[in-house]
């Protein structure tokens, strides 16, 4: 049974009733009687919650901050009308509105109610208890109970880059042979002969083609296809921090998702590692077709966990399974406990053997707070932020000594510039 406000509100004037009457004692029986009674009688008629009936359907996926309708039909198979109050309990972070569906369910027909979700987190989103409440006509009781109807819908990461991939694709087919190289570099594959013009560089020359022509005939070049890259997130601790209202690990999956879709479109194998003091997530390198949407299944689970990544269990992971050269593309953070401590003593066994790249986000606020003068109190923030700066310029010049390409952008454009670097890279043949 429930009792609603409406019924608290009748008790409360029925007190001034009994505070005006002659015969207070006999006038509060009489109003309690009768307020009793016209519970009883709520309850009584009002519909049985067995009688409803509870199914959902709708959608299964949406991406972080999209909405995404389900729809939960009740079927009222009672011989009395339902009027009910349906509270559909999704978690806080799935962003349902609204949050209580009032509807009136005549006997036999159905009714479609439409939750709203706007998730703000990744991961799957669950939903199986009901609450019901069917009044009685006066509103002022009812009965309540529960109905299960599981639902799930899985949330995906933003991808909020993907709208740079177009003009790293135009980039992209530059270097892939649409405008031929007519140098040779280091890892490049040879395209195709051509006539030699004015300009070339004389180390393309094909001797023996141009014996074979009467002519003098160069060689053209194109960066090299089918590399591999390993993207790897660093879950630890310092993927927690928040950078503006987004954790360092969102930032991080949504270059890696750049990343991986540009890097499919040039041909190469991506694979992909989350680690923090242990595996937490692995992709191997699949069909061009299927990559994006195993690296989404991969992240929509992944967190960030308030602990110190093991950097030597992460690059015996890598060592482990990526035998061959390959571009190792590793998010995490230019912090000095994590690099110093966790990662220079292992790097030069990753070093030896793959290309690496460290991409790190950088908070703007220490830009911003580097720029106050106004106070003293904004004298003491600019000097913190100026130490915080020096700080990771010097871990950045550390780990170029050692051989590692260095990344360290604001939100707005860390993926970007992570896609540029490889686009780089791979046109450099660095991979």
């Amino acid at each position: 049974m429930a009792i609603t406000g409406r019924a608290a509100l009748v008790a409360l004037l029925a007190v001034v009733v009994v505070a005006f009457s002659p015969a207070p004692g006999a006038t509060l029986l009489v109003v309690n009687a009768l307020l009793l009674l016209a519970i009883v009688f709520d309850v009584a008629v009002a519909a049985p919650i067995a009688a409803l009936h509870l199914t959902r359907r709708g959608e299964t996926r949406a991406r972080q901050g999209e909405q995404a309708d389900v729809t939960l039909t009740v079927h009222n198979v009672g011989p009395r009308i339902a009027r009910a109050a349906v509270r559909d309990a999704w978690p806080p972070s799935a962003g349902s509105r609204p949050r209580v569906h009032n509807v009136v369910v005549p006997p036999g027909e159905r009714r479609h109610l439409v939750t709203t979700l706007v998730p703000t987190r990744r991961g799957d989103r669950k939903a199986e208890r009901i609450t019901v409440r069917c009044l009685g006509p006066l509103g002022l009781a009812g009965r309540q109970g529960r109905h299960l109807a599981p639902w799930t819908v899985r949330v995906l990461p933003r991808f909020d880059s993907r709208k740079h991939l177009p003009e790293r694709l135009a980039r992209l087919r530059q270097l892939d042979g649409l405008v031929t190289v007519n140098r040779r570099g280091q890892g490049t594959e040879f395209d195709s002969l051509r006539d030699y013009v004015e300009g070339d560089d004389v180390r393309s020359i094909d001797w023996r083609a141009t014996a074979r022509r009467d002519a003098v005939v160069v060689r053209t070049w194109r960066p090299e296809r089918d590399r591999r890259v390993v993207l790897v997130i660093d879950c630890g601790r310092t993927s927690a921090g928040r950078v503006g209202d987004t954790p360092r690990l969102d930032h991080s999956l949504d270059a890696a998702l750049l990343v991986g879709a540009l890097a499919s479109r040039a041909g190469d194998t991506i694979d992909f590692i989350a680690h923090d003091n242990r595996l937490r997530a692995a992709v191997r390198a699949g069909t061009r077709g299927d990559v994006l949407p195993n690296l989404v299944a991969a992240m929509v689970p992944l967190e960030a966990a308030l602990l110190e990544a093991d950097h030597q269990a992460m690059v015996a992971q890598i060592l482990r399974r990526h035998r061959q050269r390959a571009l190792v593309l590793l998010f995490t953070d230019l912090n000095s406990a994590a690099i110093e401590e966790g990662l220079l003593p292992v790097l030069p066994g990753l070093t030896s053997r793959h290309s690496v790249l460290l991409a790190a986000v950088s908070d703007p606020r220490v830009d911003a707070m580097a720029a106050g003068r106004g106070s003293a109190r904004a004298v003491y923030d600019a000097a913190a932020a100026e130490r915080a700066r020096g700080e990771r310029g010097r871990l950045t010049a550390l780990l170029r000594r050692r051989g590692v390409e260095v990344v360290d952008a604001v939100p707005q454009g860390f993926a970007p510039a992570v896609a540029d670097r490889y686009l780089a890279l791979k046109a450099a043949g660095r991979l």
